[in-house]
């Protein structure tokens, strides 16, 4: 009779499997991302429910909210970053019409190269943004309080030089065809804004949760002094960030123009509010300290659905609003039920 020859390691294969499979649902409910996802799934399925009939998952129906996310989305995970550190930036409302106007005058009216107008405009985000975290980091002033009078500033100066310029608050763009394609254009329905944002936030994703730089965004919202004891650039670091965030904004203001052909230089105060709220929705923690790139794209979308595809359901537009300040309490409360779920779950572990 020969003997069958069981390692350990076949023996216990299935159970080490099963292990690693509930130790990666407890870490995942550990993350902001459990409850944004949830958010997402239910508010999703409600829609589906509700616009079924209405051509709510249809090609139209998709795209029209998810065009609306990417451009949310590319500066959402940005102001996430810099609430992560404890920080916050609600100048983004003046940073995208000016981007927009700024690639308007350069290129319609001086009939520069398009490459020079985008550069233009990236320059203008990445000066508003070193000024904001210059000022937050060599002053006590909180950033909130900077970035408002940032906002105005900027929304001024916009108006001011756009009626300067070319005696208009508002202006067309024509870009050309290869131009056109890359920055504004469609792929099934499909602007060219999603396929950045999709790069971006593989990008994002690199450098919040795999890189060392990362670690040192949620040391600044943790504690910021053990982080300069840490040898941490605070200073340079929030500065960094603040300039991506602006930036990120400037080069939405880019895709904007590029796919709509027009450009306005009205501030954008509904930006602001939804950003926050994507980033909030997203599980991101107003003290700081706690979030994931991948919570906020949740938190995004989930809000997209509700201010955008609600046309395609037999909901009362009027109740978009009531829909999302529900919306962001369950998430919130989403968020630190599953928290102290995990940790109730790790903490009877160990016993």
């Amino acid at each position: 009779m020969t003997a069958t020859n069981l390692t350990p390691s076949t023996v216990e294969t299935p159970a080490v499997e099963s292990e690693s499979a509930i130790s990666s649902i407890k870490a995942f409910f550990r993350t902001p991302a459990a409850g944004a996802f949830m958010g997402f799934v239910a508010v999703f399925m409600l829609f589906a429910m509700f616009g079924y009939s209405r051509n709510f998952l249809s090609v139209a129906g998709v795209t029209t909210w998810v065009n609306f996310a990417s451009l949310i989305g590319m500066i959402a995970i940005p102001v996430g970053f810099l609430m992560i550190a404890g920080e916050l930036d609600i100048s983004t409302g003046a940073v995208l019409p000016a981007s927009t106007m700024t690639v308007a005058i350069v290129c319609e009216h001086y009939q520069m190269p398009v490459l020079v107008g985008v550069a233009a405009a990236l320059a203008i985000g990445a000066l508003i943004g070193f000024i904001n975290g210059y000022i937050v980091t060599h002053t006590r002033v909180p950033s909130f309080i900077v970035t408002l009078a940032t906002l105005f500033a900027v929304a001024g100066i916009t108006l001011y030089l756009s009626i300067f310029f070319i005696n208009n608050t508002n202006s067309f763009y024509h870009a050309p065809d290869w131009a056109k394609s890359l920055f504004g254009g469609k792929v099934y329905g499909f602007n060219s804004s999603v396929f950045w944002w999709g790069g971006l936030i593989a990008a994002f994703v690199f450098f919040l949760h795999y890189s060392p730089k990362g670690s040192w965004v949620f040391a600044l919202g943790g504690d910021q002094e053990s982080a300069r004891n840490a040898g941490i650039p605070v200073s340079r670091m929030k500065i960094a960030l603040f300039m991506l965030c602006s930036t990120s904004a400037a080069f939405a203001g880019v895709l904007q123009v590029m796919t709509f052909s027009s450009a306005t230089s009205q501030a954008n105060f509904g930006l602001i509010f939804n950003t926050i709220i994507a980033v909030v929705v997203g599980g991101v923690l107003l003290t700081g300290g706690f979030g994931t790139v991948m919570g906020i794209v949740f938190g995004v979308l989930t809000l997209s659905i509700v201010t955008q595809a609600i046309g395609f359901t037999e909901i009362d537009r009027n109740l978009s609003f009531l829909i999302i300040g529900v919306m962001l309490l369950i998430a919130v409360l989403l968020n630190d039920t599953f928290r102290h779920l995990a940790t109730s779950w790790s903490t009877s572990k160990k016993k």
